[in-house]
């Protein structure tokens, strides 16, 4: 069977669209084979709503989408925040997400080199995140230069010096 090459674009998020931000949060909640995803609501936990809530207020708040066939697929964004991957209050804390559907087609590699540039132009020399041990994801982070720097019995928390 031949896979079909789908063309996609990535771009900054419009002010109108953040809204879009709650699904691509619920999106990057690791959920294991064969587990049952949590309900929708967990993203109201003030833990989660850290990544989205009010986003574009704040200064560093930056996102790009992936838009296949007019469609927003996946998200990548980053902002200033005491998150589970915080460092310090000058390292800004990334997310992202792509659609199942849409996994496996270098969209979220792409996002995320291409958020990384918007990073390096911004002036940022550093960004971190927190990755789940047995998220796939891991090895997306580490092969665009992410390293390890901590970790607890499930996560590990990555920076890339930009």
């Amino acid at each position: 069977m031949k896979s079909e090459k789908r063309n996609y674009i990535i771009r900054s998020i419009k002010p109108d669209e953040t809204a879009i931000l709650d699904e691509f949060l619920y999106q990057a909640i690791f959920v294991p084979k064969g587990e049952n995803p949590p309900p929708r609501e967990i993203i109201n936990n003030p833990e989660l709503q850290v990544y989205i809530r009010d986003f574009g207020k704040g200064e560093a708040d930056t996102c790009l989408v992936a838009e296949l066939d007019g469609n927003t697929v996946g998200a990548a964004w980053f902002r200033i925040m005491n998150d589970y991957g915080h460092i310090d209050d000058k390292t800004p804390s990334l997310a992202m997400s792509v659609l199942d559907g849409c996994r496996g087609m270098g969209i979220g590699r792409n996002l995320l080199l291409a958020l990384l540039d918007v990073m390096r132009e911004k002036g940022y020399i550093q960004v971190s995140l927190s990755v789940q041990k047995r998220n796939y994801a891991f090895h997306l982070y580490e092969s665009a230069g992410f390293e390890t720097v901590g970790e607890n019995e499930e996560e590990y928390l990555m920076i890339c010096r930009l």
